[in-house]
């Protein structure tokens, strides 16, 4: 009796089609989310005001700093499995669950806001770690946890500036 057979098809780097589409996806999700949330920060960054100004100020321009290389980082990741990222900047608004439709804040509101926004961010850095670790993906699943750490970190600092005002 003759043996068939299977051949698997693999995408760049042997991941399948379906591992690679998982992972993309969860990362387009994740630079949407960063998008917005950076430019919320600028926002921010722009307008504080109060007792609070310069320490807020410097820690805003850190975070939109930081996201803006995390989204460099993600996008790049993306293009490793050979995919464009075509999305404008509607399509990000629309594919991410952050929202920038708050009116004029105070100091505690916007870090409020940040926290709010990191907790949403690292749900889909979670997310895209098991997707990441499901297919055996360690490159992202290094990038992710990376990140993961970082954000963790800095949100324990904004916590912690949250209690003293």
């Amino acid at each position: 009796m003759e043996t068939q057979t299977t051949t698997k098809f693999y995408k760049k780097l042997g991941f399948t089609y379906l591992e690679t589409a998982e992972i993309v996806v969860i990362l387009n999700k994740i630079i949407a989310n960063y998008t917005v949330h950076y430019h919320k920060l600028r926002r921010f960054h722009w307008n504080i005001e109060g007792s609070n100004f310069f320490e807020l100020h410097q820690q805003f321009e850190l975070e939109y700093e930081n996201a803006k290389d995390i989204i460099d980082i993600l996008a790049e990741r993306i293009r490793v499995f050979g995919i464009k990222i075509n999305y404008t900047l509607n399509q990000f608004i629309e594919l991410s669950d952050i929202r920038d439709d708050a009116g004029e804040l105070t100091s505690l509101q916007m870090v409020q806001e940040v926290l709010k926004d990191f907790n949403v961010i690292h749900n889909d850095l979670l997310e895209a770690s098991n997707y990441a670790s499901n297919a055996g993906d360690i490159g992202t699943e290094e990038i992710l946890a990376s990140i993961i750490s970082d954000l963790e970190k800095r949100h324990w600092m904004f916590t912690v500036w949250t209690k003293s005002n």
